[in-house]
């Protein structure tokens, strides 16, 4: 992971070191098993990052086709 302002490489324990969350928060967020975070952890992940929330935790700004329906899904 890269602070994208900066280039500050960040590990994940140096994620969570930085920003108060615990490591597995941030291991399931980046692994996709955990799609949503606490208002708390987002907030103190976008600070460490040095990034606004909105693009870490906004929704996709356009549907993407559901294959199996036919239908339009927001993930």
């Amino acid at each position: 992971m890269q602070h994208s302002g900066s280039q500050i490489h960040f590990t994940i324990r140096s994620l969570a070191d930085a920003s108060g969350v615990k490591r597995g928060v941030i291991e399931r967020l980046l692994n996709g098993t955990q799609a949503t975070a606490d208002i708390d952890d987002a907030i103190a992940l976008a600070e460490a990052l040095g990034v606004a929330i909105n693009p870490l935790f906004a929704p996709p700004s356009s549907p993407k086709m559901n294959q199996s329906s036919r239908s339009y899904s927001p993930h």
